[in-house]
């Protein structure tokens, strides 16, 4: 059972993916392509995969409607960089080209406060 006091997976789900639109666009206006969202090994997820030239990034994106559960990167745990990293190596297995430099990016989405959602991309967040 998970935390009664978390709202559950079904009732995030929705504002996960509204967040996962605004990093995609966010990239892409930034001269990034995404090559693949939701790419999956078994249960594991990469949200995006992104190319600029050779550079591959594999994203972890956060949304969050405001602060309470804290800043949405803060839910990057090393437990989460660690699945990331194996999907990765059987993304770069399937689709890796010679030449490509790989990293692990992180953006986090924050919808609430009634303006416009703030978007902060934090390029090679983290290393494997």
């Amino acid at each position: 059972m998970g935390d009664p006091l978390r709202p559950s997976r079904r009732a995030t789900k929705p504002l996960g993916d509204r967040g996962e639109a605004m990093a995609a666009r966010f990239l892409e206006d930034r001269g990034w392509t995404v090559v693949s969202r939701n790419f999956r090994l078994g249960r594991k997820e990469i949200d995006l995969v992104a190319r600029r030239g050779e550079v591959v990034a594999f994203v972890e994106v956060k949304t969050r409607g405001g602060l309470g559960y804290g800043h949405p990167l803060e839910a990057v745990t090393w437990r989460k960089r660690r699945e990331i990293g194996q999907v990765a190596q059987a993304w770069v297995d399937r689709h890796g080209r010679e030449g490509d430099v790989y990293r692990f990016d992180a953006v986090a989405v924050l919808t609430g406060g009634g303006g416009e959602p703030v978007v902060e991309h934090v390029e090679d967040a983290w290393r494997m």
